[in-house]
């Protein structure tokens, strides 16, 4: 009895890691459909091994046991450090 116990408490406890495991393509349509709801037009998705990503890559998933990155790259001309709106120029002072 202690070895069916022991092997039902085996299945059960990796059960929820055997579910959340996702395939890249899967988790990438699933982002996909995340960015078009945001009413992005033009994006691109890629996935690439985890050798690949830079410091200017914006990582939006993480994939085949972490060893894979899905990275977002807005297509319209705008870069990351583009999307901060620029500080308002002061304005003279009327004497």
């Amino acid at each position: 009895m202690n070895r069916s116990c022991l092997a039902l408490s085996l299945c059960l406890l990796s059960a929820p890691l055997l579910a959340a495991t996702k395939s890249c393509e899967k988790l990438k349509e699933e982002i996909e459909v995340k960015v078009q709801a945001a009413g992005v037009a033009s994006y691109t998705l890629e996935i690439v091994p985890n050798a690949e990503v830079t410091d200017r890559n914006l990582v939006v998933g993480s994939c085949a046991g972490g060893s894979k990155k899905i990275i977002y790259q807005r297509n319209d001309g705008v870069r990351r450090s583009d999307t901060a709106a620029p500080a308002p120029a002061p304005k003279p002072a009327k004497d």
